[in-house]
């Protein structure tokens, strides 16, 4: 995107991700949106990679050194956004020859073979072994603050054949902040309401499916304005800490790539779409105008008094317009900056210190960010490079410093 005549940069750095860090300036970063590699389940075939640390206490230790110069190079008010997977114990297909051969020929299969992590540390064959909560814990004693544990539920999870317990289906994304007051642009990450006519059924399965007769507004299910349809002047909610996100497929040679829906969640909630000051890099911020609740008198009453005092108790207070909750409408009317500087604007940063496929920087890219990206393997750092300069050329460049 081409904001004030400057085009937005994708710039991908090659190399450990530790090192090239600790070369990007203080607080200059306002978003760090990543996914690091998960511990115990990829050789990606790279010298130096982080996730085949001989022990869950090592892979954590590393994070904390990363995630350490990572909050060093975001601003005080800035935001991260950590995706952890998680891992079970096990043998993975070395049960008989832990350390000498792999049980298969197959091409590609001894390059990218698991070794067993049965014993490793006190894990029992079958442990789930908790990474994401170790990690999370580790990074909250090392200074961040362990703001939420959002949960990516995956409509289309991987299948498994297992028959003692369910099947994965969600995967962590942590908020962590270096400090307690952060930017955060929560008209931008709002979400439709649910609709009275939803509740009644499909949401609380001992309602009816449709309001009931002597509802005055039966006839008008789910339009906005009515007693059983979205509260006056209210359709959407804050955001819930469940994200229902489908996997996408990528047809790179990358193993593991998260949707784009995902980092543009992040990217809207923890950037600012106006941009950033152009010399401190505050985040402008948006100015909100919250409409006063109509008086008690002039309310639609409480729909549930059509509904039983079982029903209302089990629906509960909060989803309801009433005289004793109402609802606010909040309209954007202009933009702020953060700061006295009067300096202009810049696009603001995000950063994925482990880039992979580059789906961060794409978003990013489209989104009107600039982007620094981190990759260790130069044939990932140039499939991103071309994938982004794909589908996204026309908002920005995107280079390689290798």
């Amino acid at each position: 995107m081409v904001r004030g005549g400057r085009m937005n940069n994708v710039t991908i750095k090659v190399g450990d991700c530790l090192s090239v860090l600790r070369a990007i300036p203080d607080e200059s970063v306002q978003c760090c949106v990543t996914s690091p590699p998960y511990w115990g389940l990829r050789n990606y075939n790279a010298e130096g990679q982080l996730g085949l640390e001989p022990t869950p206490q090592e892979y954590v230790a590393n994070m904390v050194a990363v995630f350490r110069e990572v909050r060093r190079v975001l601003r005080t008010d800035g935001v991260c956004f950590a995706n952890m997977g998680d891992s079970y114990a096990g043998y993975h297909g070395n049960k008989q020859v832990p350390d000498e051969a792999a049980p298969s020929n197959k091409p590609g299969y001894v390059e990218n073979m698991r070794t067993s992590t049965v014993g490793v540390s006190g894990l029992k064959p079958k442990d789930l072994v908790g990474i994401p909560w170790r990690v999370a814990f580790a990074l909250q004693d090392d200074g961040w603050y362990l703001r939420q544990d959002i949960i990516w539920s995956k409509p289309g999870p991987m299948p498994e054949s297992v028959t003692d317990r369910c099947t994965k289906a969600h995967e962590y994304i942590f908020l962590l902040t270096k400090a307690g007051r952060y930017f955060w642009d929560q008209e931008a990450v709002k979400e439709d309401s649910v609709p009275f006519s939803v509740q009644h059924g499909k949401r609380y399965g001992n309602v009816p499916s449709v309001a009931p007769k002597n509802c005055p507004d039966r006839n008008d299910i789910g339009k906005r304005g009515t007693h059983c349809g979205v509260a006056p002047g209210r359709d959407t909610r804050n955001p819930r800490s469940v994200w229902t996100i489908t996997t996408k497929p990528y047809a790179g040679a990358h193993f593991a790539t998260f949707p784009p829906e995902l980092p543009e969640r992040c990217i809207r909630a923890g950037t600012s779409i106006k941009g950033a000051c152009a010399a401190c890099g505050a985040p402008w911020e948006r100015v909100v105008e919250v409409e006063r609740p109509e008086p008690a008198d002039m309310r639609p009453k409480d729909p549930r008094v059509h509904l039983g005092a079982s029903v209302r108790s089990t629906i509960g207070q909060s989803n309801w317009h009433d005289d004793r909750n109402p609802r606010r409408a909040s309209n954007t009317i202009g933009w702020r900056p953060g700061c006295d500087c009067n300096a202009g604007t810049r696009p603001c940063v995000v950063l994925d210190p482990f880039f992979g496929a580059g789906t961060t920087g794409l978003v990013a890219m489209k989104m009107g960010r600039d982007c620094i990206g981190i990759e260790l393997n130069p044939e990932y750092a140039e499939q991103a490079r071309k994938r982004i300069q794909d589908e996204a050329g026309l908002f920005g460049r995107v280079t390689v410093d290798a």
